[in-house]
């Protein structure tokens, strides 16, 4: 009697074990290899627990085998399903963002085809710098300290947009937003920039001026710069991605060099303009 208690313990033991495995492809030779255990715990009991059916062991081995196939049928069930992981509702509408698997059967030639048109495009745009250079040549002429940030605001714009295209296109790769969340998106993203750009534009400036020599009112333009440098990236790094997607083109070929693009553009041609109103009020003539 002793030793068919222990018996029955045992089996007890092997069952609260075998619920607490998780139901996935990799637990069926588990479950086969617990049903091997527990066969052969049933030959070495001497067919003792056959003969009694009504015996705690007897009890235990029945419901160890009806919940070994249970897990059996529920584990073939699961593999016979194509898609265990469903996209979520906002992936599925998110367009058609490069995945790694059609980049890597696409031949170097083909890439390049691919983006050689969206370059040529972006680099026409380009070009509209230097009319805006151009236009503020006199300006220039007269303050030549003005010519030392170009280089830098560029640059920031650059950076900010960068890394905004690169968070929202990794959001949406995710599924983690769709086209539904891009005014919140937006909004989040400028707001984000405006204390950034106001925070890099104080400390460019006091640089500037008391480590540089800059004069004053120049110092003062970079400060007022560098925030909107900032809100036209980020703005313009969120919307373009969404922008690709309404109109089912890949973001991942188009949003980075658009939003170069627009934000070398719209953000030189702010400088100067932010520079012709504080030299005024500085009373500089130009």
């Amino acid at each position: 009697m002793l030793h068919r208690c222990k018996g029955a313990a045992t089996l007890r033991f092997v069952l609260v074990i075998a619920q607490l495995f998780p139901l996935f492809s990799g637990a069926n030779s588990v479950f086969l290899r617990n049903k091997n255990i527990v066969d052969r715990m049933v030959l070495n009991q001497n067919n003792a627990v056959k003969n009694l059916p009504n015996t705690p062991d007897a009890s235990v081995l029945s419901e160890l085998k009806d919940l070994i196939k249970k897990q059996a049928l529920e584990i073939e069930r699961l593999k016979k399903k194509p898609d265990l992981v469903k996209p979520s509702p906002s992936s599925q509408h998110c367009g058609p963002v490069e995945n790694v698997s059609s980049y890597l059967q696409q031949s170097f030639l083909q890439v390049a085809l691919t983006r050689v048109s969206w370059l040529s495009i972006f680099l026409v745009s380009l070009s509209l710098t230097a009319l805006i250079v151009n236009r503020f040549e006199h300006t220039l002429s007269r303050q030549i300290e003005l010519a030392f940030f170009m280089p830098l605001l560029m640059g920031h714009g650059g950076n900010t947009g960068g890394q905004t295209v690169g968070t929202i296109l990794s959001a949406i790769s995710a599924g983690s937003i769709g086209l539904d969340d891009a005014p919140r998106v937006v909004m989040k993203e400028s707001l984000q920039s405006l204390i950034v750009g106001c925070f890099l534009g104080i400390a460019v400036a006091s640089v500037a001026h008391y480590g540089m020599g800059i004069s004053i009112h120049v110092s003062t333009v970079i400060m007022c710069t560098l925030p909107l440098m900032s809100v036209i990236a980020s703005t313009l790094g969120s919307v373009i991605p969404f922008l690709c997607l309404s109109l089912k083109l890949d973001p991942s070929v188009i949003a980075a060099p658009a939003m170069t693009s627009f934000v070398d553009v719209l953000g030189l041609f702010g400088y100067f303009i932010i520079a012709n109103q504080i030299f005024h009020l500085f009373g500089l003539e130009l």
